[in-house]
């Protein structure tokens, strides 16, 4: 059989074109898993990056690393299916007043004892750089209360919030966050909770009480009060009240409760000042307490100048610290006013235990602001220094990862992010109004794990909200920023308005970051700077430093200052 030249060329083409492919097989092979350059040996690699030679060896790792990949989000989704399909957690807010971070035993303090709150850190985590954005009572609570920075709120003045001038008059504004967007309100009616609020409200606005609670007891400003045939201890009256919630709540309903203890607030105006329960008399009478190291005159004479013997931080120092015996006598009592809250803690959770509520129950425990313990010749708040913005914050979460329980966690939380943090737990989204964060991205499935420098300079958005995370500040190459989806942020700003003069309480700003710290006095234009690694007192202003150093980061700050400023007095759905 003869085969025409037309079939031998096909034969011809079929077999080179099969050598082809096994060239390119073996070119491809010996080329495809090696990226590195074939001039370095594999002796100048780390281990862990050193080439597969064998391509099954390298395929069943890849496939086992997929296989492993799977099985950890497929565990993970079972775990929020398994969260969400469950019975609503129920909310329990301790809310403290006036009490600073280091007011626990848990925190290092050698002499208050506050055995339930440790106790309840031991099984949560403890947030130790958690602070207030505005370091007075009814900011703050208006700040809990709608998730926003008093820039956003504009509840400035106790009673009265914000005056405008309308048509010629001035006009008193109130309480301007709409009554269906706080905290309590959306809870009731969106989430369907009970909700009950027990202890000091701290606006002295009226907020409706149908759309907002379903308890509400507001007490304030006592501590001893006779109430029908009873002499009443404040805390005791807030225990009780809580109690009265609990027991007599819709029981078909998930329970969202904030206990607003008064204490440790001082009574204004009484020259007494704390007035515990007689039981708690006996407690640290043998005690001497700690006098700080900035209560001294060299650090009140550091002041601005601006700080006079009329200033209401000093008038106060003057009521409770001035001398050594008073010093002793009023820290006796507020200490033992911290251990009264403490105990009420103990009591409402034994109720919620013997209830079997407890282990579905978020708890909560912070404050409103801190409190000068004579530091810098000052008692009291208001102002931008530690002992003023940094409070305590203890969660206790029942959806919290094992490996969080018991630690502590040093990130800026903030009380903004107590709004966002309850609302989600409750399975609401924060408003597009609202400002902070939840902060149970910190301890469960994980925790954040990008580092805190990870942020590029790109616009990032909240993955479930869409609420916009600010650019990162020009300096320090990502290190300072608002968050991200990955990380916590690394820097806030601060804010304190004015009340009645500059020389009773003048109006003051920050920009807080661990390593430095910036302030802005703008009744007076006056800037510091502050060294927060070498000198956490903040005791040495460095604003007049020569050193490049110090006026690089003073440019820096006070730039990002401005930034975070704007963007805090601005209308965008933004996460600070």
């Amino acid at each position: 059989m003869t085969v025409s030249l037309a079939a031998k060329l096909a034969i011809l083409i079929f077999v080179l074109a099969g050598s082809l492919s096994v060239m390119l097989y073996r070119v491809h092979k010996a080329t495809q898993f090696s990226t590195i350059d074939p001039r370095v040996g594999l002796g100048d690699l780390p281990a862990e990056n050193a080439p597969y030679k064998d391509r099954d060896a390298f395929q069943l790792h890849e496939k086992a690393k997929i296989l492993r990949r799977e099985k950890k989000e497929k565990e993970e989704k079972v775990k929020r299916e398994t969260e969400e399909t469950k019975a609503p957690m129920n909310i329990l807010l301790f809310y403290a007043d006036d009490w600073r971070h280091d007011t626990l035993g848990a925190a290092g303090n050698p002499i208050v004892k506050t055995p339930v709150l440790d106790a309840l850190a031991k099984e949560g985590m403890r947030f130790t750089e958690n602070c207030v954005t505005t370091s007075i009572c009814w900011v703050s609570r208006a700040t809990l209360y709608s998730g926003q920075y008093l820039a956003r709120h504009h509840f400035e003045m106790l009673g009265r919030g914000r005056t405008i001038m309308v048509d010629g008059e001035e006009k008193e504004m109130k309480f301007e966050v709409p009554q269906n967007e706080t905290i309590y309100s959306l809870l009731k009616k969106k989430a369907k909770y009970a909700v009950g609020h027990a202890g000091k409200l701290g606006l002295w606005v009226e907020l409706d009480r149908s759309l907002n609670f379903d308890f509400m007891q507001d007490d304030d400003g006592w501590h001893w009060r006779q109430l029908g045939d009873r002499m009443w201890h404040i805390t005791e009256k807030n225990t009780a009240d809580a109690l009265r919630f609990l027991m007599n709540r819709d029981k078909k309903k998930p329970f969202f409760l904030n206990v607003a203890y008064f204490a440790t607030h001082a009574v204004d105006g009484d020259k007494r000042q704390y007035m515990p329960q007689n039981a708690s008399m006996s407690m640290y009478e043998n005690d001497t307490i700690p006098v700080p190291v900035t209560a001294t005159d060299e650090a009140w004479n550091k002041m601005p100048p601006f700080f006079g013997e009329f200033n209401e931080g000093r008038t106060r120092y003057k009521w409770r610290f001035d001398t050594p015996e008073k010093h002793q006598s009023m820290m006796k009592n507020y200490y033992r006013m911290a251990s009264e809250v403490d105990t009420s803690v103990g009591i409402i959770l034994k109720h919620l235990e013997q209830e079997g509520q407890l282990n579905n129950t978020l708890i909560i425990f912070t404050t409103d602001n801190g409190n000068f313990h004579a530091e810098h010749g000052l008692a009291d708040k208001w102002y931008p220094h530690q002992e003023s913005i940094r409070v305590p914050l203890i969660i206790k979460d029942p959806r919290m990862s094992p490996e969080f329980q018991g630690t502590t966690n040093d990130d800026f939380t903030l009380n903004i992010d107590l709004t966002a943090t309850i609302l989600k737990a409750a399975g609401l989204d924060p408003l597009p109004s609202m400002m902070g964060r939840d902060m149970s991205a910190l301890y469960r499935n994980g925790g954040l794990q990008a580092a805190a420098t990870a942020q590029s300079r790109r616009k990032e958005f909240s993955p479930t909200d869409k609420r916009q995370y600010p650019d990162p500040a020009s300096d320090g190459e990502g290190k300072y920023h608002s968050g991200f989806e990955h990380s916590w942020r690394t820097e806030f700003f601060y804010e304190h308005p004015m009340h009645s003069n500059p020389s009773y309480i003048p109006a003051s700003e920050a920009l807080v970051r661990k390593d430095y710290k910036y302030f802005y006095w703008p009744n007076f234009k006056y800037e510091q700077l502050f060294d927060m690694k070498n000198d956490p007192g903040e005791m040495n202003d460095l604003f007049k430093s020569k050193n490049p150093i110090h006026q690089q980061k003073l440019k820096e700050m006070r730039k990002r200052f401005v930034e975070l400023k704007m963007m805090a007095h601005s209308d965008m759905s933004i996460i600070l």
